[in-house]
């Protein structure tokens, strides 16, 4: 399965914010890049998810974020750095623009 035009429209739209975007279709995902640096995967099912690293990736831990995990063939579980943005920032560009400059600084 792989992610829908609408889907596509709605995560540049909520990231418009933060200037020029590029994106990749990527393992029936797309990785959504500003200035060369991933900073969120938009999943086949519509999902959102920022990657995170050092004080963002523990500070989103803490407040109860979902990690984004996978597991193969029954074998042991593997958590991405990516968590999922959560259901309020989805309605608001502001905020969803917001913690992805936060999540960029802590990526760069």
């Amino acid at each position: 399965m792989s992610v829908s035009d609408g889907d596509i429209a709605f995560a540049l739209e909520l990231f418009d914010g933060l200037g020029p975007l590029s994106t990749r279709k990527m393992m029936g995902g797309l990785c959504l890049y500003r200035d060369g640096t991933i900073f969120a995967i938009l999943q086949s099912d519509g999902s959102i998810w920022l990657k995170g690293s050092r004080t963002f990736a523990e500070r989103v831990e803490t407040e109860g974020w979902q990690r984004w995990t996978y597991s193969r063939d029954g074998a042991k579980t593997t958590a991405m750095p990516y968590w999922r943005l959560p259901d309020d920032a989805l309605d608001d560009p502001a905020r969803a623009c917001m913690l992805a400059r936060q999540a960029l600084d802590e990526l760069k």
